[in-house]
């Protein structure tokens, strides 16, 4: 470990480790990032350089470069964070907190994230002597140091969405060796589907379209039939403009979209994906003055209990700043009168009763980030198509899209991957083909 933390430390230092006349440990040194991520791949594993994004934020003031470990590639325990400070490996809790931070909406509950982060600063705004053993670092200016950390980490991970230069959310490699088995466990005892689901719903595509950014491109005003007869198009021109997502060819037992992209197959969770789409769309429309409402015709009347009808009205203030309006209907009951545009009315009750929980939970909190983003994921959550609802292909194409554009689309808010891509040598490969 030790070795290891130097070897990070100076990656254009080699280093030779030999016991008993036998080579125990040996790196080159690195001189470009070719070289350095050889040399990542050599002491962390060839899985975290694959499941890692390349990050490089300079200014006069602090400077920060590395590598960033996908939140689909978390970890159980906290055992790949590796940040420098000026050429010193530490463990800070400063700088802890603020990659954390760029974490927050992205990162399952429980997991770490995985790292090798470079700071560099004047020497003199840092005090190296602040632990026996070197390992904790105190900044003059810790507020500047905390912001350019986690701005570094938020701005790289918005751009975690489907692309085309990218193999997917997750190395099909990974997947393979069962690297991410434990992750999966977690979410399988998560779940955000419900146990009984509408199977015979349909969600009308032109509602999930409305929900896209106003500047996003989507489908919504192509015909269906043209939408159609594009799928067939595209998948016999290879010469076409094929997005990253490609083209929906159906869904996998309601539960999954299965596209043909332009170098094999991807397989969308279309609530997951969903998700993300709803909660980018209602934090950017929050941070805009509030989601747009709408007036119920008739007000939905909720049944719960008398302590619970006075919670709710003490947190009437919050709930309208997330687009929901209440009032008092009786001795246990309240009337929902506006809700946002994005949920319709759908399982309004189950809406209002998980967002007061939230609410009970974090209390007057909700103001601080952390608090309001878990209120705004369990809000997209209740909005997000469910899965077993039977979608048509502009449906699925127009989803598609929309996770195209919208930030962070490559994991849900719980950090579950929305997508995976299989290329045509990985299907070669599952069978045998050219052996």
């Amino acid at each position: 470990r030790m070795l290891i933390r130097l070897a990070l430390s100076r990656p254009q230092v080699g280093f030779l480790l030999t016991h008993n006349g036998r080579r125990a440990f040996a790196v080159e040194g690195a001189e470009t990032r070719a070289g350095e991520e050889a040399r990542l791949a050599a002491l962390l594993g060839p899985e975290f350089v694959a499941a890692s994004l390349y990050v490089e934020h300079r200014s006069t003031e602090v400077s920060v470069h590395g590598w960033v470990g996908l939140p689909t590639y978390s970890r159980a325990q906290p055992d790949e964070q590796h940040v420098m400070v000026n050429g010193r490996a530490v463990r800070d809790r400063l700088l802890a907190s603020a990659i954390r931070a760029g974490f927050r909406d992205v990162l399952f509950h429980g997991r770490h994230p995985a790292y090798v982060l470079y700071i560099d600063l004047d020497p003199a705004r840092v005090d190296v002597n602040a632990h026996p053993q070197k390992l904790e670092v105190r900044f003059r200016d810790g507020r500047t140091v905390h912001d350019a950390v986690r701005r570094t980490v938020e701005s790289v991970l918005a751009e975690t969405r489907p692309n085309a230069d990218r193999a997917g959310p997750i190395p099909v490699s990974a997947i393979a060796a069962g690297s991410m088995s434990a992750g999966r466990e977690s979410y399988r005892q998560h779940s955000v589907f419900p146990r009984h689901a509408d199977v015979g719903a349909t969600l009308d595509w032109r509602e999930i379209a409305a929900l896209a950014s106003p500047h996003a491109p989507t489908v919504a005003d192509a015909p269906a039939a043209d939408l159609g007869s594009a799928n067939a198009a595209h998948a016999g021109d290879r010469d076409a403009s094929i997005p990253p997502l490609g083209y929906a060819l159906g869904q996998v037992h309601g539960v999954y979209i299965l596209t043909e992209t332009a170098d094999g197959l991807a397989l969308v969770d279309m609530h997951a994906a969903h998700e993300r789409v709803l909660y980018e769309q209602i934090k950017a429309e929050l941070e805009a003055g509030g989601p747009p409402r709408q007036g119920l015709l008739v007000p939905q009347i909720i049944e719960m209990t008398p302590a619970s009808v006075d919670m709710a009205l003490e947190q009437r203030s919050a709930l309208e700043a997330m687009g929901i309006v209440i009032d008092r209907w009786g001795e246990s009951s309240i009337a929902v009168r506006e809700v946002p545009v994005a949920f319709g009315t759908r399982d309004l009750g189950g809406l209002v009763r998980d967002a007061l929980a939230e609410l009970a939970e974090e209390g007057a909190t909700l103001r601080v980030a952390t608090g309001r983003e878990r209120l705004l994921a369990t809000l997209a959550c209740h909005a997000a198509v469910r899965a077993h609802r039977r979608l048509s292909l502009p449906e699925m194409n127009s989803l598609l899209r929309q996770m195209e554009v919208t930030d962070r689309a490559d994991q849900c808010n719980h950090g579950r991957p929305t997508w995976v891509r299989l290329s045509m040598q990985d299907l070669d490969r599952l069978f045998l083909r050219g052996r």
